[in-house]
């Protein structure tokens, strides 16, 4: 049986600093031919991206795709606002929490899954400030330890 090849186009360092992910979900995206041409060419941005739930179905708003060169008039508007495909049960359930606890639908990352485009979407709740500093200085002691290892066994 073969592997599933998952080949990352971009990912949203942002959402992961700004955001704790408590859960993550896999969306397929509506998208024409010249956006998918201009993914597979890494020019996709999803650093102001958001998700909004309108009439039952879910929708993802700021995400950047350039304009494909060789598009022409093809071309669509880069930030027009595009559909995930999800089940209903788990967008009733995205949108009941982001109503109640004051979750946010973020999208992480843009990948091809059996060369179709997916997103992976996150149930994120917002950092203050003193949780991005203690995460920052985590990571700043990792490190240290990290370099005092390596300096040993040298």
């Amino acid at each position: 049986m073969k592997q599933d090849t998952l080949k990352t186009v971009v990912t949203n360092k942002k959402a992961f600093h700004d955001y704790f992910v408590e859960e993550s979900y896999e969306a397929g995206i509506e998208l024409f031919g010249t956006e998918v041409k201009s993914i597979r060419q890494g020019r996709v941005n999803l650093k102001d991206a958001w998700c909004s739930v309108v009439n039952g179905e879910i929708f993802v708003n700021g995400m950047h795709i350039s304009p494909y060169e060789q598009g022409n008039i093809f071309n669509r508007d880069p930030l027009r606002v595009k559909r995930l495909l999800m089940h209903k049960r788990e967008i009733t359930r995205l949108y009941g929490l982001t109503k109640q606890q004051g979750y946010a639908i973020i999208p992480l990352s843009i990948y091809f899954k059996k060369g179709r485009v997916k997103v992976q979407v996150g149930l994120c709740k917002g950092k203050k400030l003193y949780d991005k500093r203690a995460v920052a200085a985590k990571k700043a002691s990792e490190r240290e330890i990290e370099r005092a290892f390596k300096d040993k066994q040298i």
